[in-house]
């Protein structure tokens, strides 16, 4: 598995973050960008399928995910359009609430897509993955991905405000949990979602619908990894978070990071014993919680070197 890439394919914005009314930061954003990041700092062979347009906050987007060996072969640029924009409301927990700004194109994601092989990995999620105007591009992919046996970790990212969405795009979610090996998402994803408060209810849904594995946070409390075989919870360390954007982000890094250099691939998963899965949550939750000391999105070449 030495040739293994890593796709992620999801929406680019450009984040300015607000803390007490005044920006404090700004940076490339977006779910899968942030990961992305985070895995192109690791040395992963890892590529990111986005939309971005041709404007001076596109191309400082570009330039930085570059710095960061992260491939953008499959990044459409567009010109009748610009750069979406999210502005980000720290609130006294330091969790964000979000302002977008957006003007894209009649047609979204233009863009050849990658053959994906077998033993790769996708990471794809948020409500890019439930929006119709990418669907028909972003379900090609995706399906080509489970198709040619990848492991597929989807992660809902679904938050309050697309709440009166939800009737018609909950048979899209259940669509993209059942193309997927793993599901990693929040207790706030699964109660908006389905209305059930823990993980061996949401473990029900997702194993109804096709997917053997699940990875369930709480914020700051543990996370619970549950498969047909194995019932864990992980601790979370109590700190006080500058950021918490680019959180969730970072811990799918992590899982990833883990996958990928153990060689994991998607037939082992089911073999994968206690002690093992422990690890890469562990990892994970160590990438998580780096990520919410600073303002960044992601985790930092420090921490990588370490």
């Amino acid at each position: 598995m030495t040739n293994r890439r890593i796709f992620t394919i999801g929406e680019t914005v450009y984040d300015i973050i607000f803390r007490n009314g005044r920006p404090v930061a700004a940076k490339p954003g977006g779910a899968m960008l942030n990961t992305s990041v985070s895995m192109g700092r690791l040395g992963l062979s890892v590529f990111f399928i986005s939309e971005i347009g041709e404007d001076k906050v596109g191309e400082k987007i570009i330039k930085f995910l570059c710095e960061n060996n992260v491939g953008t072969n499959y990044v459409h640029k567009f010109r009748d359009g610009k750069t979406a924009l999210a502005l980000a409301f720290l609130d006294e927990s330091e969790n964000a609430n979000y302002t977008f700004y957006k003007l894209y194109p009649a047609k979204r994601l233009a863009v050849d897509l990658p053959e994906v092989k077998e033993n790769d990995i996708v990471l794809f999620g948020s409500f890019f993955a439930i929006t119709g105007e990418v669907r028909e591009q972003l379900m090609k992919f995706i399906r080509r991905a489970f198709q040619n046996k990848a492991i597929i970790i989807y992660d809902p990212n679904f938050r309050k405000p697309y709440l009166d969405e939800l009737p018609k795009v909950k048979n899209l979610i259940l669509e993209n949990i059942s193309l997927s090996s793993i599901v990693r998402g929040s207790d706030e994803d699964f109660r908006l979602i389905f209305g059930v408060e823990n993980a061996d209810d949401t473990f029900r849904i997702l194993k109804e619908n096709g997917c053997r594995f699940l990875i369930y946070t709480s914020s700051d409390k543990n996370v619970e990894f549950i498969s047909e075989d194995i019932k864990l919870a992980v601790p979370v360390p109590k700190i006080k978070p500058v950021s918490t954007i680019g959180a969730g982000d970072s811990f799918n890094a992590g899982i990833i990071f883990s996958l990928y250099k153990q060689q994991i691939n998607l037939s082992e998963l089911a073999q994968i014993d206690i002690k093992t899965w422990k690890g890469i949550i562990e990892t994970a939750i160590s990438f998580g919680v780096h990520a919410c000391q600073s303002l960044d999105n992601y985790i930092s070449e420090e921490f990588v070197v370490k």
